[in-house]
């Protein structure tokens, strides 16, 4: 397998063809001319990662023999070396007395519990389907936290939930607290604190949120088609602009406004499906749904394809 080298090509050169890229045959070891076929360098050691594997082929274990990659969370990224030297030095010496090389294996404190808490994202990240800079945002945040030591005392699995929520926002990826608090050690309570705390520390802020931020999300996962989508979509809007649900948050306007439109559609849905989803209890969607209902002729957009009747659907 042969490909091009970029890096070597800048020490060596086709004396020919100077500016002609060259090809690196990793077989063979050899730098060849790409255009007149010239092996300008020969015995090239490969520097790239030892792939082979002496287990079994269907082992999904990754037994390659290289280190991992290097993550600038950590100080050093625990690829530095340790040497005892001198003759009074107190490092370990083998059955020669000569000092011997330990490998950086004790990591402070502070290392310890950003391992931990990047453990603890990565698996949050999994569970919740976000993409990886979302996840490296979150560890950022939990870095910037745990130096500042504003929040010292504070339960780690709570930061480590606080900065996910965040990450989530900032990301225009949000997520309710209810869906950070489903994969989480910790309650909905003490995330919320959490969260306040670290806006106030770090001086951060995140966007505020809206309903339309939950309703692609939650009207595919509740397998309702494009056109209830959009007007369960239309109807939250229409609903906190004539301020119809005061005090209501918009996640509690987005399942209200998606109980509605699919009542209102062929495919419908109960309360209590829109609340599995979404998370918002029942008790919570009805009583939204109550105060919407009675100007619910002003809430559906035009050229909506009723299945049920406005006058026929259900008061609570």
């Amino acid at each position: 397998m042969a490909s091009t080298s970029r890096g070597a090509s800048a020490q060596v050169i086709c004396p020919e063809h100077p500016d002609t890229p060259l090809v690196e045959d990793y077989h063979a070891g050899d730098m060849i001319c790409s255009l007149c076929g010239l092996v300008v360098g020969d015995r090239v050691i490969d520097v790239g990662s030892e792939w082979r594997t002496f287990s079994n082929e269907k082992s999904t274990k990754d037994n390659s023999r290289v280190g991992g990659p290097e993550n600038s969370l950590f100080d050093g990224s625990d690829m530095s070396t340790m040497i005892a030297t001198g003759p009074g030095s107190d490092g370990p010496r083998d059955q020669y007395g000569k000092p011997m090389y330990r490998n950086r294996g004790t990591i402070s404190s502070a290392d310890r519990a950003l391992h931990t808490a990047v453990r603890e994202i990565s698996q949050m990240a999994d569970r919740l389907n976000v993409p990886k800079s979302l996840q490296d945002r979150a560890n950022n945040l939990f870095k910037q936290v745990h130096e500042g030591k504003a929040l010292k005392g504070r339960s780690s699995d709570a930061i480590v939930s606080a900065c996910m929520y965040i990450a989530c926002r900032q990301d225009q990826v949000p997520r309710t607290f209810k869906e950070i608090c489903a994969v989480s050690k910790t309650s909905k309570k003490e995330i919320g604190r959490v969260f306040k705390l670290i806006l106030r520390n770090l001086e951060t802020n995140v966007d505020i949120i809206k309903t339309g931020d939950f309703m692609s999300r939650f009207c595919s996962q509740l397998a309702l088609p494009t056109a209830v989508s959009k007007a369960a979509t239309y109807i939250a809007k229409k609903a906190q602009d004539m301020d119809l649900v005061p005090g209501r948050s918009p996640v509690s306007v987005t399942a209200a406004a998606i109980y509605m439109a699919s009542q209102a559609s062929g495919d419908k849905k109960t309360s209590k499906e829109v609340s599995d989803v979404t998370g918002v209890a029942e008790a919570t969607i009805r009583q939204s749904y109550k105060a919407m209902i009675p100007k619910a002729i002003d809430l559906f957009p035009e050229g909506f394809k009723f299945v049920t009747p406005i006058e026929c659907l259900p008061l609570n």
